[in-house]
């Protein structure tokens, strides 16, 4: 007997009506909550609240633009360039945390250019727990989607999707039969969360944070080194995926975990260009 959870919940909150729902919940949720941490750094620096409510609006503009634009380039531009006006269909689905992570960036230099006048570095080193915190619960949102599946699993914590758009059916054997599959959302979601303790009890305990730089570097080693160890397990979101050894999220991120160990050494030989 195989043990294994069939996950039959909806996103739906009213029956019947696709918005609102449970997946924009959690994704306000996570938005939420990681601007409260924020408001603590902030106060705790006496850094002015009117910074606060404008570095929101960068990161809620950038996070979906750029999540969007991620999925468009990065995953399947062979069918939106074919239906442009589709790209503007965010309610279908379809963001990629790549496509946010270098708008998020953009919109930070920006900001800090525009309103802080700091080194971004300044920025970047205060925002990582409250951006890990936000990627735990947009993965919640994907598990209550149906969405970025893992592969076929006999794990006993196995999930058995039970959308209508999820084919359950492989071959084994000759037989067509069920099956479980790695609940990979959730892996994402339990990283990303273990990041963001992490992150904060650095930021708030110890003196990481005067090295300028050292915890977003750390920040990008850890959320995309996950993200490349989970992809093993994941369907691949890109119809190229199939049969390769290294997909496109896990090629996506290598740069990123690149980018974050060179910038965590410079941070600690203090080389960074920390001036505005």
């Amino acid at each position: 007997m195989i043990l294994g959870i069939e996950w039959n919940m909806t996103s739906q909150l009213i029956d019947g009506w696709s918005t609102p729902n449970l997946y924009g919940l959690l994704f306000v949720s996570g938005l939420i909550i990681g601007f409260y941490v924020m408001k603590r750094i902030f106060k705790a620096e006496g850094i002015p609240e009117e910074w606060l409510d404008k570095l929101l609006i960068y990161i809620v503009v950038a996070t979906i633009v750029g999540a969007r634009l991620g999925h468009v380039f990065f995953y399947d531009w062979h069918i939106y360039r074919e239906n442009p006006i589709d790209i503007f269909k965010v309610w279908e689905g379809g963001l990629a945390s790549h496509g946010g992570a270098i708008a998020i960036l953009i919109a930070l230099i920006i900001y800090s250019k525009v309103v802080t006048k700091r080194s971004v570095w300044w920025i970047l080193d205060r925002i990582v727990a409250p951006i890990a915190i936000a990627a735990c619960f947009i993965r919640l949102g994907n598990l209550v989607n149906h969405e970025i599946i893992g592969n076929p699993t006999d794990m006993p914590w196995g999930f058995m999707f039970m959308h209508e758009s999820i084919d359950n059916l492989v071959e084994v054997n000759g037989e067509m039969v069920h099956v479980y599959r790695h609940p990979a959302q959730l892996y994402e979601a339990l990283a990303y969360l273990l990041s963001f303790f992490i992150l904060l009890r650095l930021y708030w305990k110890t003196n990481l944070k005067e090295k300028t730089g050292f915890l977003f570097g750390l920040f990008l080693v850890f959320i995309f080194g996950w993200r490349f160890i989970i992809e093993f397990v994941k369907v691949g979101q890109a119809e190229r995926d199939a049969g390769l050894i290294i997909n496109t999220g896990q090629w996506l991120s290598i740069p990123f975990v690149l980018a974050g160990i060179i910038i965590m050494l410079l941070a600690w030989g203090k080389r960074l260009n920390t001036k505005k």
